[in-house]
């Protein structure tokens, strides 16, 4: 079985799926979304790809050279604000490949993408990691995100001391920074020993959040880290953390992938997700959803993890992401 698979390169998961999917018997071609990962080639998608178009459109079509003359079964397209190909190159692909099943993954809200609509004519099947575009859109199936081997294999270890009592790590979206600083701030007395890593590519972005979001009105540019941390570096600040911190993007109730791999860990989590409460493996004693109060004398603090159903956990593997899309 061949499989043409297009999502953003970031971090490792393009690796991570592409492995997955060739133990589960498939050959995989993989291309970024996106011409080009540099900072400002990917602030110009999100703000108005318009402006890129023939930068686009030739990258599209060295694409299309690259596997005109190949026969896929499956073309999965992983797309998050940052895919840059339009509508009708979308259209070329599916023409160039009729007998293809064609599977769409939204990796990002509707909210935050409303775009992504426009793809949905030209896909055999839609999935969505938020729970409320699936139920306002019947074309949409509701499939969480995942957690891979290399979490699985964390979980199983015998942790009996850590560096961290809490950690962060991610990009300073806007309400990630004033949620997970609010987080921090309200738990120093019961979890004094933090890592918080926000990361901003550029000071223009920096500039650009200080004018834009109110969140920013206050923020410092030496706060944030302006080195992104490789995938090995956030596994091993997980393994020294006893529990994770986390907060969704404005306008996404969806899990991030952050919680995923929190379970894969079997690491105790702090999130300002309330809907996280609507899932088979919540947990109070593993999983607190942080409102503004702090009350250090709860079971999350005081107990270690515990253990959900096998069966309940293996749910959230990436391979049996993949196998939910495949085998739909």
């Amino acid at each position: 079985m061949n499989l043409l698979l297009i999502m953003p390169n970031f971090f490792d998961y393009p690796q991570l799926i592409q492995q997955e999917l060739e133990k589960m018997g498939y050959h995989v071609d993989f291309f970024d979304d996106r011409p080009s990962t540099s900072s400002w080639v990917k602030a110009i998608i999100k703000v108005n790809k318009n402006y890129l178009n023939g930068y686009i459109k030739k990258y599209f079509q060295q694409i299309m050279n690259m596997i005109r003359n190949n026969i896929y079964d499956v073309v999965l397209l992983i797309s998050g604000q940052s895919l840059s190909f339009s509508e009708g190159m979308i259209k070329e692909l599916r023409d160039s490949q009729h007998n293809a099943r064609f599977i769409l993954y939204q990796w990002d809200s509707q909210t935050n993408f409303p775009y992504i609509v426009k793809m949905h004519p030209y896909f055999d099947a839609v999935f969505s990691f938020d729970k409320k575009d699936a139920e306002q859109n019947e074309n949409i199936k509701f499939l969480p995100l995942f957690y891979t081997d290399i979490y699985e294999k964390l979980g199983k270890k015998q942790q009996r001391e850590y560096v961290y009592d809490c950690s962060y790590v991610g990009t300073a979206h806007p309400q990630k920074y004033k949620y997970v600083n609010e987080m921090s701030a309200s738990l120093k007395d019961v979890l004094p020993n933090q890592f918080i890593y926000h990361y901003m590519p550029s000071k223009l972005k920096f500039l650009y959040h200080k004018v834009k979001d109110e969140e920013y009105k206050k923020a410092k540019y030496k706060e944030f880290e302006r080195t992104k941390m490789t995938a090995e570096a956030v596994l091993d600040v997980f393994e020294k953390s006893r529990c994770i911190l986390d907060a969704p993007q404005a306008g996404q109730t969806g899990l991030t992938i952050r919680t995923l791999e929190c379970l894969g860990a079997k690491r105790k989590l702090i999130t300002t997700n309330f809907d996280i409460r609507n899932y088979d493996f919540y947990n109070t004693n593993n999983i607190l959803i942080f409102d503004g109060n702090v009350d250090p004398d709860i079971p999350f603090f005081t107990k270690e993890y515990e253990d959900i159903p096998e069966k309940i956990y293996q749910k959230y593997s990436l391979r049996h992401w993949l196998k939910t899309m495949l085998d739909d």
